[in-house]
C-alpha cells in the first residue's frame, strides 16, 4: 500500500492487530489516535524485534481511519519535499533512523522540527537509546524528550503467535510442527522466518500441495 505517493509501499500483513509485544506502547498509540494532543515515541531494539511492523502498523491504522501519515526508511533518501508537507499530517513514522547519512541529518532536524510544531504524532525507531545514537547531537536531543521504549526479541511463543495471527490473515493454516521444525533447523528470527514462508508458500501452490516438513527441506535446503 502506498502512502501520499513515496517509493515505500507498506505491507499490509504489519498491522497493530497482530504485533506481538509491549502492551505499554499499544495502549499508548491506541489512546493517541482519539487524543488532542500528539506525542513522540522512540522505540528501540535488536532486529527482529518488531520496530518496522510497529511504525509500519501505525501508518496502515491512521490512513484507515482517513488521516494523514508517512512512513519514511531512514535507509533510503528522505524525500525534500516532505518539508513541505509534514505540517498537514496526523502521523509521521521514521524507520531505522541510526542508519541515516550525515547529509540528511540536518533535513531529518528540521523535518522532526516542524512535526512538532504542528502537533503531528511521532514515531521513530533505532537501534539503541537516543543516546547512543552516532548522529548530530541536535537530533539526539530531540529524541530524547520522546518517550522511549525498548523492544525486546521475541520469544519462541511469541514469535510463533506473530507468525499464526499474520498466516490467519492470509488464509493459511500451517501445522505446528512446520513452525517447530523451522525454528530447530533454519531461523528464529521472525523475518528470515516470514521470508521463507512467503517462498513455501509460492512453492506449495506450484506443486498444489499444502506447506509440510518435507516442502521445507526441499525449498529451503535444510
Amino acid at each position: 500500500m502506498n502512502q501520499l505517493g513515496l517509493p515505500i509501499s507498506l505491507n499490509v500483513q504489519m498491522s497493530l492487530e497482530n504485533f506481538v509485544a509491549n502492551e505499554q506502547i499499544q495502549s499508548l498509540i491506541g489512546r493517541l489516535f482519539t487524543a488532542d494532543e500528539a506525542a513522540e515515541i522512540y522505540v528501540y531494539g535488536t532486529t527482529g524485534c518488531g520496530k518496522t511492523h510497529l511504525l509500519q502498523a501505525v501508518v496502515f491504522s491512521a490512513i484507515e481511519q482517513s488521516k494523514k501519515a508517512v512512513f519514511i526508511d531512514c535507509e533510503d533518501e528522505i524525500p525534500d519535499y516532505l518539508v513541505e508537507i509534514v505540517a498537514d499530517l496526523d502521523w509521521l513514522s521514521i524507520d531505522n533512523i541510526d542508519f541515516i547519512g550525515e547529509a540528511q541529518q540536518h533535513l531529518l532536524f528540521d523535518l522532526y522540527n516542524r512535526a512538532r510544531q504542528s502537533n503531528v504524532n511521532i514515531v521513530v525507531s533505532g537501534s539503541s537509546v537516543p543516546g547512543e545514537l552516532n548522529m548530530m547531537k541536535d537530533v539526539k536531543t530531540r529524541l530524547n524528550l520522546a518517550a522511549v521504549f525498548q523492544l525486546e526479541a521475541l520469544n519462541d511463543g511469541q514469535t510463533k503467535e506473530a507468525l499464526h495471527n499474520q498466516m490467519s490473515e492470509r488464509n493459511m493454516n500451517i501445522d505446528e510442527k512446520v513452525y517447530s521444525y523451522l525454528f530447530k533447523h533454519y531461523s528464529r528470527d521472525i523475518n528470515m522466518l516470514l521470508g521463507a514462508i512467503d517462498r513455501l508458500d509460492e512453492a506449495s501452490m506450484q506443486a498444489k500441495q499444502g506447506i509440510s516438513i518435507p516442502l521445507a527441506k526441499k525449498i529451503l535446503d535444510i
